[in-house]
């Protein structure tokens, strides 16, 4: 059973870039190791070959997941977010009720979270303790260290 994945157009695009990466450079390169590793003599005791050929599977590996993910991803189109409640793309400025401490988040998909970015993973605790509130809601997110509150200041796209 696939996962249908929301993305922006620069996450997508991300994706995409990578899965070309792979397919065009990577692989390549991964095939010329084997062929030179092979050129060696005998395989059996080849650990050029062996490790070459272990990175061949995980980059196939990387490159078939990749595809899944795309093939399942729909793309948003950030002006038709709603902003009374709390969605994917929403911007949101939330106040820690405990301390008054005031932060401002995008919710994003799960391959595009960046926490230096401000932009937290809709699947994340902290982003599913935040969708479908809205303004002036209380949102009970818990943590390792317990139960933080935060309150929705504003919710923009």
């Amino acid at each position: 059973m696939s996962q249908i994945s929301y993305y922006t157009a620069e996450g997508l695009k991300k994706l995409k870039d990578e899965l070309k990466q792979l397919e065009t450079v990577e692989r390549p390169f991964i095939i010329q190791q084997i062929a030179d590793a092979r050129d060696k003599g005998d395989l059996s005791e080849n650990a050029e070959y062996h490790a070459a050929k272990e990175e061949q599977g995980l980059l196939e590996t990387r490159i078939a997941k990749l595809k899944i993910i795309i093939s399942n991803a729909r793309l948003i189109d950030d002006s038709q977010v709603d902003t009374s409640k709390v969605f994917i793309l929403s911007r949101v400025k939330i106040k820690n009720v405990a301390n008054g401490m005031e932060l401002e988040y995008t919710l994003v998909a799960e391959n595009e979270a960046d926490l230096k970015a401000k932009k937290i993973s809709i699947d994340s605790p902290f982003g599913k303790g935040l969708l479908g509130k809205s303004v002036g809601d209380i949102a009970e997110i818990t943590t390792p260290n317990g139960i933080l509150k935060f309150e929705v200041l504003d919710i923009n796209r």
